[in-house]
């Protein structure tokens, strides 16, 4: 499996055929569209009010979780070494590639090296021996506590939040979410512990190189990714809140 393309549609659940899908949003009427009448959620060629009703306490959730996390700064330099704890003193390994330092040598980046995960569903997949190098303990039901925006996977489940609230929102910002998610798994997986030589990244066949977050300037270059990226995730997760917000009126 292709660690970013298939990614996107394994790990988060929504399928191709629905992201291709168009949707306007709440509040809009479509008119000679009989293709949308008896689509989950539409009534009359829109989507109904009894159906937003229906999906208040996830819309006031997921409030109340992006509102939490674009209130903090974002917080960098974790390198991505949730994935380097995942395949700490294991042989049971997450993708069907080889480790690119060895499996003692990716240990000894893991223990010498401060990890502060703060995402759950991320820690969620560390080894029991990384569990407890973990300097924070992110638990299912205290995300709002922990989220902040400078995480990877805060910014890729950007996507996931979106789809969730389709088709109440516009599908441009579901879409937008996407590319982000994309662009972000693209560093994710280049900083991970995995050789990916021969992997190509997009249809230009530009080749993958890693992100050697164990040397001083593999860290500078991730750092600034994910700079790049926080800045990038802040417009779409103030979207996400201000169509949240009007949803709950």
């Amino acid at each position: 499996m292709h660690p970013v393309h298939d990614f996107l549609f394994t790990y988060y659940s929504q399928r191709p055929a629905a992201l291709r899908r168009w949707h306007p949003g709440y509040g809009v009427t479509l008119a000679e569209a009989p293709e949308y009448e008896g689509l989950p959620a539409y009534d009359g060629g829109t989507v109904s009010p009894a159906y937003v009703e229906s999906q208040r306490s996830l819309v006031r959730q997921l409030h109340t979780l992006l509102t939490a996390t674009a209130s903090r700064p974002p917080t960098l330099g974790c390198f991505g070494l949730h994935e380097w704890a995942m395949v700490y003193r294991t042989d049971d390994v997450r993708h069907s590639w080889p480790l690119r330092l060895g499996a003692r040598a990716t240990d000894e980046v893991v223990e010498t090296h401060r990890i502060g995960c703060s995402h759950f569903d991320a820690f969620r997949f560390f080894t029991p021996e990384a569990r407890q190098l973990n300097t924070l303990q992110p638990g299912r039901d205290d995300r709002p506590a922990f989220e902040q925006p400078g995480c990877l996977h805060a910014g890729m489940d950007l996507y996931k939040h979106a789809f969730r609230l389709s088709p109440m929102i516009p599908s441009e910002l579901v879409a937008d979410a996407f590319e982000l998610a994309w662009d972000i798994r693209i560093l994710d997986m280049r900083a991970a512990p995995y050789d990916f030589t021969g992997l190509t990244l997009d249809p230009t066949g530009e080749p993958w190189t890693p992100v050697r977050i164990e040397t001083p300037e593999g860290k500078a270059d991730y750092v600034a990714q994910q700079r790049t990226f926080a800045d990038r995730a802040a417009p779409i997760r103030q979207r996400l809140i201000e169509a949240c917000a009007r949803l709950l009126t």
